[in-house]
């Protein structure tokens, strides 16, 4: 009797842990298909490397800069495909577009330390500079001789 039930709690145990693992494997292939939200931003690319323990991605940083002087905003992204990776190593220190996907509710952290995958990226052009402004004459003051 005691076999009988060490045998039926073995069954049912393993085919729990069978069932958690292939509900973990369905979810992770479904939060890695389903795109959540696509965008693109613009900035400098200031940090990007290879890493991971087991699986390899590359991880970066894009520093995005509204205005001259003021504090970039910092975007963090993975990059899977190795024809984009090496993109973005080639425009290092230029002005550059990432198109990106994010994907959230990833498990594990395996496939890459954000939720923002980059698919594309793109050179930008500098902005053509402003027409130069127009001279303002001086207000004239109150008694003084106007020539």
């Amino acid at each position: 009797m005691l076999a009988r039930a060490k045998r039926f709690v073995v069954k049912w145990t393993v085919l729990g842990v069978l069932f958690a693992g292939f509900g973990l494997a369905l979810w992770t292939w479904g939060s890695l298909t389903y795109v959540y939200s696509k965008g693109e931003r613009a900035g400098y690319v200031q940090k990007f490397s290879k890493r991971g323990w087991i699986f390899k991605t590359w991880e970066g940083q894009l520093a995005m800069v509204n205005l001259p002087g003021a504090m970039p905003e910092i975007f963090e992204f993975t990059v899977r495909d190795a024809a984009t990776a090496v993109r973005i190593e080639e425009s290092m220190g230029r002005r550059v577009a990432v198109t990106y996907h994010q994907h959230r509710g990833i498990p594990v952290r395996a496939f890459g330390d954000t939720q923002y995958f980059v698919v594309n990226v793109s050179l930008v052009e500098d902005a053509a500079p402003a027409a130069p402004i127009a001279p303002v004459s001086p207000i004239p003051t109150p008694g003084a001789p106007t020539t």
